[in-house]
């Protein structure tokens, strides 16, 4: 069973166009364990819309080294029917940050053991992150 922990939203201001960026970050509990954590950044107000967003699972419990940590980024949005996810590589994700531990691009994402986990997330973030689901459906 998994649980996502929802913090509040940071906002900046884009320089390009003065619209508000919004960024989230969500943990992730699986039988009430630390699983994983989750970044998503959109932007308000631009026609073309879209979510970035990186997962990364593995042993978020621990303070030490991410040695068995793997992050996922990907990129979402709605179409005529419903949400599509699209890992994307790594080099298009703004979250470079060690703690997340390796960093996967696309087709190393795809062979991953762990890629139904994170497609199992991704339902979740759908179904539950009201804050993503307000800028698709506003």
């Amino acid at each position: 069973m998994i649980r996502i922990e929802f913090e509040e939203p940071t906002i900046e201001i884009c320089k390009c166009c003065n619209n508000e960026i919004v960024k989230l970050t969500r943990f992730v509990f699986k039988d009430e364990d630390a699983f994983a954590v989750y970044y998503l950044k959109f932007t308000k107000g631009h026609e073309d819309k879209f979510a970035i967003g990186l997962i990364s699972i593995g042993d978020w419990g621990t303070d030490k080294e991410p040695k068995n940590r793997f992050s996922f980024p990907f990129r979402l949005w709605v179409d005529e029917t419903d949400y599509q996810v699209g890992l994307i590589d790594k080099e298009e994700s703004p979250w470079k940050q060690d703690l997340l531990g390796t960093i996967l691009d696309r087709k190393e994402a795809l062979e991953h053991p762990w890629i139904d986990e994170v497609f199992h997330i991704t339902d979740h973030i759908v179904d539950e992150d009201k804050i993503l689901i307000e800028y698709f459906f506003d």
